[in-house]
């Protein structure tokens, strides 16, 4: 028996060490997602400061067909002066059944007029030809067949487009 007490005493001295040594260190008999902190006073708070590089966003310039074709950097840099296709006028507009189409090129090249839906597909061809240099005004028949309502007109003349709105009566 007296041996018994003596393992217990012994037991109890290294209980009460333990706790002295790791009490002072918060870690018996504390919740493990408990956290503590300094006293702060709040004259030393400050609001966090979010340092970031991020750069804001900048559109290419130029027009990103809805053909799944994107423009190259190369040639969203284009000046006035490297410019091949300028349409001047679509006209009338809402169209019936005729369209006439002004436009002017720099230099020849192949020149692809389209009619696409809303949604991008294309409906109908009205040409797909060279065009020689100059200003000059096009009469495109529109067939029947074509629905009333709004559509989009896609001129390509050399890899550049354009693309104009056009209601269909």
């Amino acid at each position: 028996m007296m041996k018994r007490s003596k393992i217990t005493l012994f037991l109890s001295y290294l209980c009460i060490i333990c706790m002295g040594v790791f009490g002072s260190a918060h870690v018996l008999a504390q919740n493990s997602n408990r956290v503590y902190y300094q006293n702060v006073s709040k004259s030393d708070s400050k609001t966090p400061q979010i340092k970031t590089n991020i750069q804001p966003y900048r559109p290419l310039l130029g027009f990103i067909p809805y053909n799944n074709f994107l423009v190259s950097p190369a040639k969203a840099t284009l000046s006035k002066s490297d410019k091949i296709l300028t349409v001047i006028k679509v006209s009338p507009n809402p169209v019936d059944d005729q369209i006439n189409i002004t436009l002017k090129l720099e230099r020849e090249a192949l020149l692809s007029i389209k009619i696409m839906d809303l949604l991008g597909n294309e409906v109908i061809t009205l040409a797909n030809e060279r065009f020689p240099a100059g200003e000059s005004t096009k009469n495109y028949m529109i067939p029947n067949r074509l629905n009333s309502g709004i559509y989009f007109l896609r001129i390509v003349a050399g890899g550049e487009t354009n693309v104009k709105r056009i209601s269909v009566l």
